[in-house]
């Protein structure tokens, strides 16, 4: 019953054509918040997955470091728990070190990643190479895959060069510092190859192999900086890292992407909240517009309510039929600001009709990802909001007198 005549009162012309523009306009008012609300989540949504692919192409799903110090050492208890694991895939260890690149009055400071032979079964890197072939030969003879950056600071081209590069490192366990060039190890590396990932990594990284870092590093067999570890498919990073750091103790680390990357992604969720809650004052907006729009219905339809209350209806259903009204517009303004949003969001995914500024970028428009939860969090959030906003008016019209002399 509340919702035929919510409905009625919805559909019926206004002897005030005030009430009716007011009414359209809180429901548009909903429709333009609900939407942008929507556009703009997924708009976050799609650089979020941007930057999770780019990250993802460098920064393995697990990572195991020292708990303290800088050098892991891998012993049979560590190597056994990942092998014995049926969530691992492979695992791959890494020696990390800062040093410098130079060729001929070229330099440029690069961190040195030194990998072992499974490192591209841990890692989407050597796929990123465009220029050259990805191969870090061995101890005595090391090749280099450098970030597109470095090559080009040195310049180099990775898969044309035949020459070598000098490589200076800080030794460790060198107490003596009268001759400082004895603090530095000095090599050739040959060029073969040059990943792009993104400025991050293509400016400052060059990986090789983990057997001439070692040597460099004065390192044993045995030990590097970190052991990374790749997942088999459909297992949650997050719980396995939880399992491996229970199995292992409280001499390791062990570090998801999020982990790896805490200040990044923080930053980015922190960014999406903030516009949500700025663009939801364009729901309150609309609100203070539907408070209007039924106040006036309100006293439009005062005799109707005295009729009403003459036949006996209660408080209870007065409020609920000016309630259900408030609800009526704020469900078809959401809808059609759903439906929009969806449809915008379909043509930027197909077309591409937002571009973005600059060539610079991996991609020329703004990419999106349409989430149900966010049409669930969105839709709640108009409903709550045109409840609240629906319920003064109504609670209003449920304490009309009777007075019928009129």
């Amino acid at each position: 019953m509340r919702l035929r005549f919510a409905w009625r009162y919805l559909r019926a012309g206004r002897s005030t054509q005030a009430v009716q523009v007011i009414a359209w306009v809180s429901v548009l008012a909903i429709t333009v918040g609900t939407a942008s609300l929507i556009v703009i989540l997924s708009a976050f949504n799609g650089f979020e997955g941007l930057v999770r692919s780019l990250y993802g192409s460098y920064y393995a799903q697990i990572r195991i470091e020292p708990a303290a110090g800088r050098v892991l050492r891998m012993r049979a208890g560590l190597s056994d728990t990942l092998r014995r694991h049926p969530a691992v895939k492979a695992f791959c260890t890494v020696a990390e070190q800062k040093g410098m690149l130079r060729s001929g009055e070229y330099q440029v400071f690069v961190l040195v990643k030194g990998v072992d032979p499974t490192y591209p079964e841990v890692s989407g890197l050597p796929a990123k190479v465009f220029r050259g072939r990805y191969a870090t030969g061995s101890a005595d003879r090391p090749f280099a895959v450098l970030g597109a950056g470095v090559e080009n600071a040195v310049g180099v081209l990775s898969d044309r060069s035949l020459s070598t590069l000098t490589l200076y490192m800080p030794r460790s366990g060198v107490t003596d510092l009268s001759d400082p060039l004895a603090a530095l190890s000095q090599d050739e590396v040959m060029p073969v190859g040059s990943f792009a990932i993104q400025p991050e990594f293509d400016n400052k990284l060059l990986v090789t192999d983990i057997g001439f870092v070692r040597r460099q590093m004065h390192l044993g067999d045995a030990e590097g900086s970190a052991v990374e570890v790749a997942l088999r498919a459909g297992v949650d990073a997050e719980v396995v890292g939880r399992e491996l750091s229970l199995l292992l103790g409280d001499g390791y680390r062990v570090l998801d992407r999020y982990a790896q990357n805490r200040n990044l992604y923080a930053t980015i969720r922190m960014e999406k909240w903030a516009i949500y809650a700025i663009f939801s004052l364009i729901l309150l907006v609309a609100a203070f517009n539907m408070v209007g729009a039924l106040s006036m219905l309100v006293l439009e339809k005062r005799k109707d309510i005295q009729v009403l209350q003459a036949m006996g209806a209660e408080p209870r259903l007065v409020r609920g039929i000016f309630l259900t009204e408030g609800l009526l517009l704020t469900g078809i303004g959401m809808s059609i600001g759903m439906a929009l949003a969806f449809v915008l969001c379909q043509l930027q995914l197909r077309y591409g009709i937002v571009p973005l500024e600059g060539r610079s970028f991996l991609i020329d428009h703004y990419p999106v990802d349409l989430r149900l939860a966010d049409f669930v969090l969105v839709g709640g959030m108009a409903l709550g909001i045109g409840t609240l906003a629906a319920w003064f008016p109504a609670a209003g019209a449920a304490r009309q007198p009777l007075d019928l002399r009129n």
